[in-house]
């Protein structure tokens, strides 16, 4: 059994995708422990808690400096002792300590195809944003193992979706999560709880 903890800073559409999946048994092998957030007011805890699942709040205002909250939240992850950690729009940088602790168990969903639209600056409607800027005709979504960059781990699975005329940041953002977050998200969670993937020179491959 995976035990898996999901943070999230907002509604929690990518947590939702993960317990529906795990319902139509499109996830398997896998138990939420908890959800934290690091928003008090974040729907994700609603609906962590209309699940019996423990919602916790951890957040860098809690904390005297950005070094305390560093260690304490990764004391807190350490207490949950998860298999893996999913990042399921979550807008605070884990901590290096986090990282190095849970090396391999981490992973993220990101809303574009890495490496284009990523990295510092690029999360939420800002990463829309910019692609509809810069006009591309293809984005999508990314899930990769977190390492100590900003987007730069390994990459699990990507999904296309097309960029389609009259499209607003919102319209974009929506059918992205739609066409591929909600997709790749449970997905991957799925292919680690039965150890269908594995990592070689730093590169992900499904085990065959």
């Amino acid at each position: 059994m995976l035990n898996i903890v999901v943070c999230v800073s907002g509604g929690g559409t990518n947590l939702q995708a993960i317990l529906d999946a795990m319902d139509r048994g499109a996830v398997t092998n896998t138990r939420v422990l908890a959800v934290i957030s690091n928003n008090a007011g974040a729907r994700a805890l609603e609906r962590a808690r209309d699940r019996g699942i423990e919602a916790k709040v951890i957040s860098p205002r809690q904390y005297a400096d950005r070094e305390a909250f560093n260690q304490g939240f990764t004391a807190e992850m350490t207490a949950l002792s998860p298999d893996l950690i999913v990042l399921a729009g979550f807008l605070v940088r884990i901590p290096p300590q986090m990282v190095a602790a849970f090396s391999g168990r981490i992973v993220n969903v990101h809303p574009s195809l890495i490496p284009s639209f990523c990295g510092v600056g690029y999360y939420g409607l800002k990463v829309h944003e910019k692609a509809l800027e810069r006009g591309v005709k293809v984005t999508g979504a990314t899930v990769h193992f977190v390492n100590e960059g900003m987007d730069e781990g390994p990459i699990i699975a990507q999904k296309a979706v097309y960029i389609e005329d009259g499209d607003t940041p919102e319209l974009l953002q929506q059918r992205v999560m739609e066409q591929a977050e909600w997709i790749l998200l449970p997905q991957a969670i799925d292919d680690i709880a039965n150890d269908r993937i594995r990592m070689i020179d730093n590169k992900v491959s499904r085990r065959m």
